[in-house]
C-alpha cells in the first residue's frame, strides 16, 4: 500500500520560509521520481517541482530561485524548501509519485502566506 504523508505547512508572513516534508512508504523510494504540486482556491492543481532518482530537478517558473526540492533516500523523504514566500504561494501543497503506472497523492498540507 502506497502512502505519502506531507507535513510542514503553516501560516507565515511574506518573505519568510517554510520547509515541507513528504515521507513515502510502499514504494522503492530511491528509484522513484517525486514531485510537489499545489492547488490554490479556485485554481487547478499545478506542478511546483520534481526530483528524479538521479537528482535531476525541475521547477515551475514562478518558484525558480526561491524553492528547492531535495530528497533523502535513507529516510524515504522528499523536501521542499520554500524561501522568500509570497502571498501568491498560498495553496494546499501535495506530494506525488508514480508507482507501477499509478499516480499517488498525499493528503496535502496548507501553506498560507499573509501579513
Amino acid at each position: 500500500q502506497v502512502q505519502l504523508a506531507e507535513s510542514g505547512g503553516g501560516l507565515v508572513q511574506p518573505g519568510e520560509s517554510l520547509r515541507l516534508s513528504c515521507t513515502a512508504s510502499g514504494i522503492i523510494f530511491s528509484i522513484s521520481t517525486m514531485g510537489w504540486y499545489r492547488q490554490a482556491p479556485g485554481k487547478q492543481r499545478e506542478l511546483v517541482a520534481t526530483i528524479t532518482r538521479s537528482l535531476s530537478t525541475n521547477y515551475e517558473d514562478s518558484v525558480k530561485g526561491r524553492f528547492t526540492i531535495s530528497r533523502d533516500n535513507a529516510k524515504k523523504t522528499v523536501y521542499l524548501q520554500m524561501n522568500s514566500l509570497k502571498p501568491e504561494d498560498t495553496a494546499v501543497y501535495y506530494c506525488n509519485t508514480m508507482w507501477k503506472s499509478l499516480s499517488y497523492w498525499g493528503q496535502g498540507t496548507q501553506v498560507t502566506v499573509s501579513s
